[in-house]
């Protein structure tokens, strides 16, 4: 009786209320949509955090730092930790042009870079999280939708079982049954994107602390007479 029940209301769905069916179709694109996110800023990172860690060690192995940190970025464009490299070296050149020498330019190079990287951590944090936003809506919004959809389709599965004069379990478990997989694709539709954007959240923290860490490293390095000196000769040259 009750597999019955339940495989009337499935095929009773075509004939659902118009605005229930159209929310039970908004949820099955936001669900699209939801997954399509999930997988792609699941590869985005994964891909990052790849690239990241390779140049991190590229760095580490390079003969000469200053000069890693000056030519390579470039060859990465879509690199964070090269983004964090680029921004020292762009803030330290401008700074540099300023001045006669590397000499007169010592003066609050640490003060200059540290602005210069706290900016582009910034940046490439926001740009990180460009789509988690869409997440956390999908995720708070999706139940109400769908109750909204079921009290819509329970009032009008009422006003049906009134015009039709009876109330028995065949007739009643059809429209209540239509209605009530409205929530159920509300909550089906929010569970991933809350645990997406939970994930997500908690990898960009670590990704995070990854480039604090490479930005003291760039920092480190930048702000020492070798590196003013040898950018200094770069600009003249």
């Amino acid at each position: 009786m009750i597999n019955d029940a339940h495989a009337s209301a499935l095929s009773n769905l075509g004939h659902a209320d118009p605005l229930v069916a159209g929310v039970l179709w908004l949820l099955l694109l936001v669900s699209a949509a939801t997954w399509f996110l999930i997988i792609y800023k699941a590869v985005e990172l994964a891909r990052i955090q790849r690239a990241g860690a390779a140049y991190v060690q590229a760095f580490w192995n390079s003969a000469d730092a200053v000069i890693f940190l000056r030519d390579t970025p470039k060859d990465h464009p879509h690199n964070p930790m090269a983004h964090l490299a680029r921004g020292g070296v762009t803030a330290l050149e401008h700074h540099l042009s300023h001045f006669p020498n590397a000499e007169a330019a010592a003066a609050h190079v640490s003060d200059i870079l540290t602005r210069a990287l706290r900016q582009t951590i910034q940046n490439q944090t926001t740009h990180l999280e460009t789509g988690l936003g869409v997440l956390a809506t999908v995720g708070n919004t999706a139940p109400f939708v769908g109750l909204f959809g079921t009290v819509v389709g329970i009032m009008a599965a009422l006003h049906g079982i009134a015009d039709a004069g009876t109330a028995d379990l065949s007739t009643v478990s059809g429209p209540i049954g239509e209605a009530l997989i409205a929530t159920a694709a509300g909550i089906g539709c929010a569970i991933p994107a809350v645990v997406g954007y939970n994930s997500f959240i908690r990898r960009l923290k670590v990704f995070g602390n990854a480039l604090d860490s490479f930005a003291y490293d760039v920092l480190s390095h930048l702000a020492t007479d070798k590196a003013l000196r040898t950018l200094a000769a770069t600009a003249k040259g």
